[in-house]
């Protein structure tokens, strides 16, 4: 039997199933904190970053919060394995190279979250933002920098508009198991996936956008983390209350995570 057939077992299937779907699980309680802290800053209360770290942070001050962060930290490796297998043996060369890159992502935040629960704090809050600058200033250091760091906020906007799109048309649905939800359940999902993935997509849409004025400009400062793009969307006409849609947007999305992680396809 080879390898891949192996894989496509029924142990193989519920490996990666589990594996999914705690990922799921755990991206949910990411997304859930950093919409939090976001709305606690839209209030005045700006104490941790709206990022990774500070939801990282934030999961550390609870009771048992380095066992919980070890429990995330599986969950990011189980995405990122379920992510891999998709890499693999998917059916679509597309889609296997986004898989590819998911695995990726979700790999290098994994190892983030188990170094912070190890007590390397240095990705965690109030460091996400500094990470960027210096990130973009050695990348328009190199031949081509600018065009390169250009390129990177292009994607990243195009990533987050094409996410937004697709959660407007509702594309998940083809990943659910609708068969097995109520109508009430249904609409739910619906609110928090449409809700969620245009807030997600925003955010992602405006931190390519710093990107691609760090580029134009060759201001590394212009780059922005996860943290000051969320806090940027304070200083438009629409002042705080932008802030607090974006939050709640957010937090949906990890309600959004969570309801994948119990009705998607893996």
């Amino acid at each position: 039997m080879s390898i891949r057939n192996k894989a496509n077992g029924k142990s193989g299937r519920t490996v990666v199933e589990v594996a999914g779907r705690w990922g799921f699980a755990a991206r949910g309680v990411i997304y859930l904190l950093v919409g939090f802290l976001a709305l606690r800053i839209a209030f005045g209360d700006g104490g941790e970053q709206a990022d990774k770290g500070g939801a990282l942070a934030e999961v550390a001050a609870k009771p048992m919060g380095s066992v919980l962060l070890w429990l995330l930290g599986i969950g990011l490796v189980g995405m990122a394995l379920w992510q891999l297998t998709e890499a693999l043996w998917g059916n679509k060369t597309t889609r296997r190279l986004l898989s590819a890159g998911r695995a990726v992502f979700y790999a290098v935040a994994a190892w983030s979250v188990f170094t912070f629960a190890g007590g390397d704090h240095s990705g965690g809050g109030g460091q996400s933002d500094r990470k960027s600058d210096d990130l973009t200033a050695r990348a328009l250091e190199l031949p081509a920098g600018q065009w390169l760091v250009a390129a990177a906020g292009i994607g990243i906007a195009v990533a987050g508009a094409v996410g937004a799109v697709q959660a407007l048309r509702r594309s998940y649905h083809k990943h659910l198991k609708l068969g097995e939800m109520s109508t009430r359940a249904r609409r739910a999902v619906d609110v928090a996936g449409v809700g969620g993935g245009v807030a997600r997509g925003l955010v992602f849409m405006v931190a390519g956008g710093f990107a691609l004025r760090a580029a134009i400009t060759y201001r590394p400062s212009e780059a922005k983390g996860v943290d000051d793009t969320i806090r940027s969307f304070a200083d438009t006409p629409a002042g705080p209350w932008l802030l607090v849609a974006v939050a709640l947007g957010l937090a949906l999305y990890g309600l959004f995570s969570f309801a994948m992680a119990r009705w998607r396809r893996v």
